[in-house]
């Protein structure tokens, strides 16, 4: 299955232009022969609290029908970062849409990133999500999820994902924690790894572009630049999950009831 990441800058607040330049890189990763292309966090809108507040949008309009119609064009599977207003609440979320058009799953972000304000301008979501794509199942994850190792491994066994998509708007202070945080995501879990990322500023903050994809040994398939627009492609391959897992059995050596015993400690001996 031939896959596309999308590292593209956006227009703060302005969806209309946002949408369209999603759908000229969508255009492009059909032509190029992928079946699924995934966009960055907030593609829609832009990574600014006080703008998000004003433009988020419920799925019924704004960027949501229009991905989908995109979708049902082009036969193309989407997953893209979005913003998503319900019931009085603002979500920082990730859409799936197939290549009918159809949404197939949400996912909330779950790990809001309060030093800017995230936990108090939107809803942290509560489920992990998980989507079946070819013979590949997705685990959904945003951005600052990536530092929470907790999140991927209930992904992996409990939902039997493997192969991860991060939709991220991370900055340049701290684009090495990006690169060794998602290729240890990849390595632990046995597991594919395609990072989205954004280029460009967002009121003042830089995001460090990156994107990449990596297979289930941590080999980096392909990688972006930090600041440029891109669209990466790489082939994922059953075989190859089936080659790395089976090498190293680590899903049959964990140990979960002794990962949920309390910590026991033993003090030094008074002799």
């Amino acid at each position: 299955m031939k896959i596309a990441a999308a590292q593209i800058s956006c227009r703060l607040g302005d969806i209309a232009a946002n949408v369209e330049k999603m759908c000229q890189f969508a255009e492009r990763a059909r032509e190029s022969g992928a079946s699924l292309v995934v966009f960055p966090e907030m593609s829609d809108t832009g990574y600014v609290m006080d703008v998000i507040r004003k433009t988020a949008t419920p799925w019924n309009e704004g960027a949501v029908p229009e991905l989908q119609e995109l979708a049902r064009r082009l036969s193309l599977g989407i997953v893209a970062g979005v913003s998503e207003k319900e019931d009085g609440c603002i979500y920082n979320s990730q859409v799936a849409i197939t290549a009918q058009g159809e949404i197939a799953a949400r996912y909330r972000k779950t790990h809001l990133f309060a030093p800017i304000g995230e936990d108090k301008c939107c809803t942290a979501g509560d489920c992990l999500t998980s989507i079946t794509f070819d013979t590949f199942q997705f685990g959904l994850t945003i951005c600052y999820d990536l530092r929470f190792p907790e999140l991927y491994r209930t992904l992996a066994v409990e939902q039997a994902a493997n192969v991860f998509l991060n939709s991220s708007a991370w900055p340049f202070p701290r684009l090495e924690h990006l690169r060794v945080l998602a290729m240890a995501r990849a390595i632990e879990n046995q597991s594919y790894f395609l990072l989205a990322n954004r280029v460009g500023n967002d009121g003042g903050v830089t995001f460090c572009g990156s994107s990449a994809v990596i297979d289930p040994y941590g080999a980096i398939l392909c990688a972006a630049s930090a600041d440029r627009e891109e669209l990466l492609f790489a082939e994922l391959s059953a075989e190859v999950l089936d080659a790395a897992r089976t090498r190293l059995p680590v899903f049959a050596h964990r140990r979960p009831a002794l990962y949920r015993c309390e910590t026991r400690h033993t003090p030094p001996s008074q002799e």
